[in-house]
């Protein structure tokens, strides 16, 4: 990603998983204002944590201070295991989050995610909001940005209202029609990107244009 990307290794549950740690300018913020994890797309059609939305997103939560983490999920570059259809990759990132945790308690969460990316994510923010309701822990995330949400590929969960859905108007992947669908009965407005496919070819600084935009709305 950049000269600060800190390679690492942590242990999951079906062997070891590679991960990347990005931080934040010091010169621009002395002390970081979030955690941010990022989750890639699908592993199984070249899917992995250097895909260039992910690199987006990274570079959107570094312009708000984030301390930006993403890991291969199982099967993908350095990473054990086989993949899971989102379960233990779902697993994997609550790891990931608990490793970070270690170095970073008290700093507020963030959760992105890019098409296959955002079912792990939005799983992810489910379980962390009802361990929050059960226990009052105030874990959950503070805000989500889903890229070319995943909404009828896989059973995507419902996400807090302040999310930031990005989505590409030429999207053959992942329909518009299917991401209105998904956010229509939950009221969350979707950014759609004029001329953008899933990939989002020649659009890519507007995602993170967006995320910095809207961020404190």
């Amino acid at each position: 990603m950049n000269a600060q990307t800190l390679p690492f290794f942590i242990a999951g549950a079906v062997g070891q998983l590679e991960c990347a740690l990005d931080l934040p300018d010091p010169e621009t913020f002395a002390v970081p204002r979030g955690l941010a994890l990022v989750a890639h797309p699908h592993p199984l059609f070249g899917g992995t944590m250097d895909n260039k939305v992910v690199h987006t997103l990274v570079r959107g939560f570094l312009a708000l201070g984030y301390v930006t983490v993403r890991m291969n999920f199982r099967g993908v570059g350095k990473s054990d295991g086989v993949h899971d259809e989102g379960r233990g990759e779902a697993d994997d990132m609550a790891l990931l989050l608990a490793h970070m945790r270690q170095q970073y308690p008290d700093l507020p969460l963030a959760l992105g995610g890019f098409s296959f990316g955002t079912f792990v994510q939005a799983q992810l923010q489910q379980r962390l909001s009802e361990a929050n309701a059960g226990a009052g822990t105030g874990i959950a995330a503070e805000r989500l940005v889903l890229v070319g949400t995943a909404a009828g590929k896989w059973p995507m969960p419902a996400v807090p209202a302040n999310s930031i859905l990005i989505h590409g108007e030429l999207d053959d992947t992942i329909p518009l029609t299917a991401v209105f669908e998904w956010a229509r009965p939950q009221d969350i407005p979707v950014i759609v990107i004029p001329g953008a496919d899933h990939f989002f070819h020649r659009r890519l600084q507007h995602i993170k244009n967006l995320m910095v935009e809207m961020w404190h709305r």
